[in-house]
């Protein structure tokens, strides 16, 4: 089975141009990082201009917040079209919360993984989530160069989903190019970025990663 890719436009100047041009290809869906600047040290809040044109956009957004109080966060995203909706396992506080609001919208909920986060904080919420993001950088910016331990993480985790034949996608997110991928085997989705943004050709960078 092919690998879904979702296309972030995170170090791209103009969003909106860029989003009407991940539409134009086949990718899976339109990553959307939001950063509180308080969660991580950088603030990136597209919201207001996928308000105005994610009516017009075919694919659907593979939402990933990084902030410190993600509940009005995530009523926003939620009346957008929007598959999937991400929060921190390290939030710790209010995660319960915020899992059962994101449910309730009927969207399904990830949760991302820091490098540095040991897995086993996932363990109480494996049975409410749809998708487990591992961040193969440190979170709050684009262009970052993939950290080689985070391959042993995604293979634990999925052995994990695979023991307990839990239906949760295995996502991935930072420096993933066409070399990395091919050693993760065990993604089911990639959220890829600048590989794809800073090609001369869209589409023709996600065939090569596929």
């Amino acid at each position: 089975m092919k690998k879904k890719i979702s296309v972030t436009f995170l170090t791209c100047k103009k969003i909106d141009k860029a989003l009407k041009l991940i539409d134009l290809t086949d990718a899976d869906f339109i990553h959307v990082d939001h950063m509180d600047g308080r969660f991580v040290s950088k603030r990136f809040k597209p919201l207001r201009t996928l308000k105005k044109i994610s009516n017009t956009l075919n694919k659907r957004l593979d939402v990933h917040i990084m902030a410190k109080k993600p509940l009005k966060i995530i009523r926003e995203y939620a009346y957008l079209n929007t598959e999937y909706i991400t929060i921190h396992v390290e939030l710790e506080k209010n995660l319960e919360k915020c899992i059962a609001e994101i449910r309730n919208f009927g969207i399904k909920c990830g949760l991302a993984i820091n490098p540095n986060t040991d897995i086993s904080k996932l363990e109480p919420y494996l049975e409410k989530i749809d998708l487990i993001l591992v961040m193969s950088v440190e979170p709050g910016k684009g262009g970052q160069t993939f950290i080689d331990d985070t391959i042993d993480k995604i293979i634990d985790i999925k052995n994990i989903i695979k023991e307990r034949k839990l239906n949760i996608q295995l996502s991935v997110d930072g420096g993933i190019n066409k070399d990395n991928l091919k050693k993760l085997k065990s993604v089911d989705i990639a959220c890829v970025g600048s590989f794809i943004t800073n090609s001369d050709d869209w589409q023709n960078a996600i065939d090569t990663l596929r």
